[in-house]
């Protein structure tokens, strides 16, 4: 297996790169854009800049390098990025991913195309593969038709793998996530706000990755939800962090999302239903209290 990377900076990219540099029978290839922040950790690893919205360097970074599967993992994630910049999310998340599929249809490369749950609207949850998308930030509709760009190329090989609320050590800095965030500011006697109306599946960066690797390894198509299999609300997620850490819960002040003005609409109730991918790839999570524990070690 010649295995190409997107993203490869990112948090799940640096998670896949760990997971599978020394995994037997595997040739790996990084690609992000710019700069390779992971060349210190993993200098045997092949990196090639990659701009995904460039469909000229797509084609002929796939066509060089001619991987049998490809996972991007490549996007633009933040949400009120996306709201207040739609053009380039757009470009980022749509184009590039119809670049790729078209690159990997035709080199006859596997695809694993990573989504979210913000493509649903978050009337209900946890939610299976077969429920309805509804999405209500112009980042869910960009993953949306990202989704449906890979769907709807002829000849691709193709899974599209959807998670929640993902957390874990990024190497080299970046966007904090739930567990670190709540640690932190707590460590630092600082007051947080955390909301009640939202519930999440979160999930360990560990777990989404080998996902992502029983779905190339396993040539698995269609869709598969990835996520933890426990339902908290932030509020819940932020007090399990703090008694982890034996951290002052009296800080955490449990509010509702309207405390926050945020341009992009997050959904209230997502979370996943992993049915599908225990039963088909042989996806285990970790629990929550496990998953903080992974984070405790590294940082």
């Amino acid at each position: 297996m010649r295995l190409l990377i997107t993203g490869s900076n990112g948090l799940l990219g640096q998670k896949l790169i760990d997971r599978m540099h020394q995994q037997p029978g595997v040739e790996l290839v990084a690609t992000a854009r710019g700069a390779n922040r992971l060349a210190e950790y993993y200098p045997a690893v092949r990196f090639v800049s990659l701009d995904v919205a460039d469909a000229a360097q797509v084609e002929a970074v796939i066509g060089q390098e001619r991987p049998t599967h490809v996972i991007h993992t490549a996007a633009i994630t933040h949400v009120d990025e996306c709201e207040l910049n739609p053009d380039a999310c757009w470009l980022a998340n749509v184009t590039g991913t119809e670049n790729l599929a078209r690159a990997c249809a035709g080199h006859g490369a596997h695809l694993t195309h990573l989504s979210t749950d913000f493509v649903f609207d978050g009337s209900h949850g946890p939610l299976a593969e077969d429920a309805v998308p509804n999405p209500i930030s112009h980042y869910g509709r960009s993953k949306l038709a990202a989704e449906q760009a890979v769907m709807n190329t002829p000849e691709l090989r193709w899974a599209i793998a959807r998670t929640v609320l993902v957390y874990g050590v990024l190497r080299g800095g970046g966007r904090t996530n739930i567990v670190l965030w709540v640690r932190d500011s707590l460590r630092a006697g600082k007051p947080i706000k955390v909301v009640t109306d939202q519930w999440r599946t979160p999930t360990l960066a560990e777990d989404l990755a080998e996902g992502c690797w029983l779905i190339a390894r396993q040539n698995a198509t269609g869709l598969y939800h990835l996520s933890g299999r426990e339902f908290f609300t932030p509020y819940e997620m932020a007090l399990r962090v703090a008694a982890h850490f034996g951290l002052d819960a009296s800080l955490i002040e449990p509010v509702d999302a309207s405390t926050f003005t945020q341009p992009g609409k997050r959904p209230p109730r997502t979370g996943f239903v992993i049915d599908k991918a225990e039963r088909e790839l042989g996806y285990r999570p970790h629990t929550f209290a496990e998953g903080i524990d992974v984070v405790a070690g590294q940082a």
